[in-house]
């Protein structure tokens, strides 16, 4: 019988399998790297373009709020330009309101009745005067009643007291300015 050994050629072919192997698994682990380097040189890329991209936002968007900013600034000064202009007009087109109120205080005074002052809160008058009796503060009282520019005549206070010879009356009163055509909405300028 022939023996035939087997055994360095079965050494021989399992040692090939081992090499085979080992550089199956060295090129899986190549492969693997590089599969792992370029995945990560790829996401590294994507997220520095996405970094470019948030940092060009961000420019934008400190630009916008200046800019918005700017346009709050803007609106608040023509918000108070407006309010002056708004102002001035009612100055003046209240302007010869003073002349009127004036001209209408020394038409309705009658003879005898003096004033000493005239003070206006808003659209309230007070006037403080003295006359030679009762009844030329009541024709005053009519006569601001009866006015275009006045009315709603008030007597607030009257004390009679003795200057020589005479009895005099002093009195404070209060009215209310109006304007004639307001209620048509004319105005007189």
């Amino acid at each position: 019988m022939i023996q035939i050994n087997l055994l360095p050629w079965r050494e021989h072919a399992r040692e090939q399998r081992r090499k085979q192997f080992f550089v199956a698994v060295g090129v899986a682990v190549v492969v693997g790297v590089l599969l792992a380097f370029g995945g990560y040189s790829y996401m590294s890329t994507l997220i520095d373009h996405q970094q470019t991209r948030n940092q060009m936002l961000e420019r934008e968007i400190r630009e916008l709020d200046r800019q918005i900013a700017r346009i709050e600034d803007l609106d608040e000064q023509r918000e108070n330009l407006i309010a002056r202009m708004e102002v001035i007009q009612t100055l003046q087109a209240r302007r010869p309101e003073a002349v009127h109120l004036f001209d209408q205080l020394v038409a309705t005074l009658p003879a005898g009745t003096y004033l000493n002052e005239v003070q206006q809160d808003g659209e309230q008058i007070q006037v403080i005067g003295r006359s030679e009796s009762n009844t030329r503060i009541s024709t005053l009282m009519r006569r601001i009643d009866a006015s275009p520019w006045l009315s709603e005549a008030n007597l607030r206070i009257i004390e009679t007291r003795d200057e020589g010879r005479l009895q005099v009356r002093d009195f404070r009163l209060e009215a209310t300015q109006t304007r004639p055509g307001a209620e048509d909405g004319e105005g007189d300028s």
